[in-house]
């Protein structure tokens, strides 16, 4: 549970009534995002309040009449993705930092330069969001912001988000280890062979190539088949 002290209020107007809760600045971001938060790691004081500051709750019958329901889970899940929650400018401050590492990283990994068939290292594409002055919003996500910010940068590098057709097979005692980390990607299909080896196939970020092929080589030290078979956008 959130410190008191360390809340912000998440506030939605609605039928002329105000409706404030004490919540994770964090947490309730992951919750306008869509995502599952506990009540009990959300909320400061598990309750709804016309107006924390002085302790005036609002009343179960005008939550019900505004809401439809009395469950609380539902009314502050509504008012967060429909309100507004208040940030301090440190916390604003910090998650857009936050929000931008993860743009950068998600672009690197997925992104390569056409051309050379390499990965954009993170320092290029910060430095590039940094010339163009791009703005990284807090309250959105990495993946609703990415398509608008790959067009900006593609007018500066060569830039393709193409995703690699990837062919493995592993022999039988590294094929768990193997199973478990390719089972981060897009799997097409996977098939576990009689004498214990694993043959699989799925699609790969072409910007994570090399980092794949290093993990699966620490594992296998090098007792591994690799095929591309194409790529797709």
């Amino acid at each position: 549970m959130v410190r008191v002290e360390d809340a912000v209020v998440a506030r939605l107007e609605k039928f002329g009534h105000k409706f404030e809760i004490l919540v994770d600045p964090i947490l309730a971001m992951e919750v306008k995002h869509g995502k599952d938060v506990p009540l009990e790691n959300l909320m400061a004081i598990e309750r709804v309040f016309k107006d924390p500051k002085i302790g005036d709750e609002q009343s179960p019958e005008t939550l019900k009449k505004s809401f439809q329901t009395t469950d609380l889970k539902e009314i502050v899940n509504k008012i967060i993705r429909d309100g507004e929650v208040q940030l301090t400018t440190d916390q604003r401050r910090a998650m857009t930092e936050k929000k931008r590492l993860e743009i950068i990283q998600f672009i690197s990994r997925n992104a390569i330069n056409p051309q050379t068939k390499t990965p954009h290292p993170p320092q290029r594409i910060e430095n590039i969001m940094e010339q163009e002055k791009i703005h990284v919003d807090p309250f959105k996500s990495a993946e609703e912001q990415i398509p608008d910010i790959v067009k900006v940068m593609r007018r500066i590098v060569p830039m393709s988000m193409e995703k690699i057709d990837f062919a493995i097979k592993v022999p039988a005692q590294y094929a768990g280890r193997c199973s478990s980390i390719i089972h981060k990607y897009e799997m097409k299909k996977e098939e576990w062979l009689n004498d214990g080896s694993l043959a699989a196939e799925f699609l790969l970020p072409a910007g994570s190539k090399q980092d794949l092929m290093n993990e699966l080589n620490a594992v296998t030290h090098g007792e591994i088949i690799v095929k591309i078979i194409g790529t797709a956008q």
